[in-house]
């Protein structure tokens, strides 16, 4: 009885900073595309309608919570293909239709893979939309400091921090972040490779301004 009461009252002491501060889950972030996100407009032009139709999103919760469900360092990564550009609402365009294919960390309660694939659904604000497959597996999701890496069942992504541009070509930024993210950076995507049957497509994509990375709070 001792035993439990002291647990309950430690679960307590970590929920409470979140609680205090209106949030209940917080983790980091990290996402790539098959378009640039930061480039000039002769090569945006060109990709608008052609490419970014789809994106690897990965999320690793640090401590929290998601409809009652206590995720404390499990990790989701979900897979996406739209119909368009995923981002061409940001330019004018109509809303793409997506699939995704979600990855959930194995360690995870039958509970928690319930949870994760919702608050990637929420937080992703609907891209990752019309979900085909779930597959508890592996994740991976190290900080190295100056890249991320992400690797699961068919798919690797490896997002370095800084990131270079071209001056010529009038470059500038032209999508946000797919999921809600608080202060996102741009960075540079190494690796961005799906190779599941799924999503009825796969991509590598690698060397391009596509990334985003940061923090989530919900």
């Amino acid at each position: 009885m001792k035993r439990a009461i002291l647990t309950a009252m430690l679960a307590g002491l970590v929920a409470a900073p979140l609680l205090a501060r209106g949030v209940s889950i917080k983790g980091a972030y990290v996402e790539a595309r098959t378009a640039e996100v930061f480039t000039g407009g002769c090569i945006m032009n060109g990709e608008a309608a052609t490419t970014g139709r789809e994106a690897l999103l990965a999320w690793k919760v640090d401590r929290g919570s998601f409809d009652g469900v206590a995720l404390n360092g499990l990790a989701v990564v979900a897979a996406v293909a739209g119909d368009a550009n995923l981002g061409i609402r940001e330019i004018g365009g109509d809303t793409a239709q997506t699939r995704a294919a979600v990855f959930v960390d194995e360690r995870a309660t039958p509970a928690q893979r319930t949870a994760l694939v919702s608050m990637a659904k929420h937080l992703s604000n609907g891209i990752v939309g019309t979900v085909v497959e779930v597959t508890p597996t592996t994740i991976q999701f190290v900080d190295e400091g100056k890249a991320i890496r992400v690797s699961a069942k068919s798919l690797r992504l490896t997002v370095e921090k800084e990131m270079k541009h071209d001056p010529t070509c009038g470059g500038k930024q032209w999508f946000h972040p797919l999921s809600a993210v608080d202060g996102a950076d741009m960075g540079t995507t190494a690796e961005n490779a799906f190779s599941g049957a799924a999503l009825g497509t796969k991509w590598s994509d690698p060397n391009k301004r596509s990334s985003f990375f940061g923090t989530f709070s919900y």
